[in-house]
């Protein structure tokens, strides 16, 4: 065990950009610890030593997955032997749950000192779908923070340490919340993965067309982007005949307040947009197979969080074949009415109590809980 004056030395690892924004939220709540691992900008500006990008872990579906999965299976070697080498006191995953459940397994097999503990940041959505996953997770982890009070049981009854720590992504945006003065601004979304904007992006094109020849002709397109579609997505829409602003993730929440509409890809942006009260749109194009496969596993009938939470259809869902852009104008029409978008607003000001744990800040609550292993 640690004194008082020792440093943690904490191995983390995010997958994609939300992991990386709450981890870095998490590092700067623990400002006398080592950080290695995995992560992105926002993680390596607090001081995260990266052992490799953080791009290559940023895959999603199961097919998807199998393209990349040379890579993948070489960067889970590289970070069991990182870890292995370093010794860590924690080994700290944020999601990426493949990825996370397949190197903590290994290391448990393979580490001789067992003074290392496991903590896995968000819980996998087991109400959703594979409930068996939370036995599985229960031998794997040490402890799990969940985020919301609801997914607490299904972890504890396997005896998982669980902790409900509420929604990351509160904190703070309070502050950007609407004021219903929004711009005519339309903001696209296509999502942070390289798959997800190739998909979209041809649709939010036509979209962007469609809707200029049909009333929104004033209207201006922005695209918050990060780091790793940044370059692909300046270089699509040039050729587009409306070409959209393009500004950096840093800056999102920004557009979003001020934003008459959202039209985004299922994910992180979706809630985030729910707890600013923005009428938003969500479309979603995967692989075919994946998609079939997801129809006949999944057990809930909405993919936004704000849905799921209300347990009814606040944010529209469009997705595979239903994300064309004859359907996104049919909802941006209706979005357009009064009474229609009054309705939403109110039904997210509804939602507001499900986001957070009183008024506590979730990176700190995670943060001084981790401390208590020093």
């Amino acid at each position: 065990m640690k004194t008082i004056n020792d440093k943690l030395k904490i191995f983390i690892i995010a997958g994609e950009v939300s992991g990386d924004v709450l981890g870095a939220k998490i590092m700067q709540e623990i400002p006398d610890a080592e950080f290695i691992g995995i992560g992105g900008q926002n993680m390596i500006d607090m001081g995260l030593k990266p052992i490799f990008p953080m791009s290559d872990l940023a895959v999603m579906g199961i097919f998807e997955v199998l393209a990349h999965a040379r890579t993948l299976k070489s960067r889970i070697r590289e970070t069991i032997d990182a870890i292995l080498v370093e010794k860590p006191d924690i080994v700290l995953t944020i999601d990426s749950p493949g990825f996370a459940k397949a190197v903590v397994g290994a290391v448990k097999k393979r580490q001789l000192l067992h003074r290392t503990k496991f903590y896995h940041i968000v819980a996998p959505q087991v109400w959703a779908w594979r409930p068996k996953r939370a036995k599985k997770y229960a031998k794997i982890f040490d402890k799990l923070y969940a985020f919301f009070d609801f997914e607490v049981p299904y972890f504890t009854k396997y005896g998982l340490n669980t902790v409900a720590v509420g929604h990351p992504i509160a904190d703070g945006l309070e502050k950007y919340q609407s004021n219903g003065k929004n711009e005519k601004t339309i903001a696209l979304v296509p999502g942070s993965r390289m798959s997800e904007v190739k998909r979209l992006l041809p649709v939010f094109q036509k979209t962007a067309d469609m809707l200029c020849r049909c009333g929104y002709r004033d209207y201006k397109f922005v695209i918050p982007v990060v780091e790793t579609t940044e370059k692909y997505i300046r270089d699509s829409v040039k050729k587009w005949s409306v070409v959209p602003k393009i500004v950096p993730a840093s800056q999102r929440y920004d557009v979003y307040a001020n934003a008459y509409i959202a039209i985004v890809a299922s994910g992180t942006v979706s809630a985030e947009l729910a707890i600013m009260h923005i009428p938003t749109i969500v479309v979603y194009k995967m692989n075919p197979l994946t998609l079939a496969l997801a129809h006949m596993l999944i057990r809930v009938k909405w993919v936004s969080l704000v849905n799921i939470l209300m347990g009814e259809t606040i944010f529209p869902e469009l997705l595979g074949k239903k994300a064309n852009p004859c359907a996104i104008m049919d909802c941006v029409q209706q979005l357009s009415l009064p009474s229609v978008r009054h309705k939403m607003i109110s039904d997210l000001q509804r939602a507001d109590c499900k986001w957070k744990r009183d008024n506590t800040n979730s990176a700190k609550l995670i943060a001084d809980d981790i401390m208590k292993a020093r």
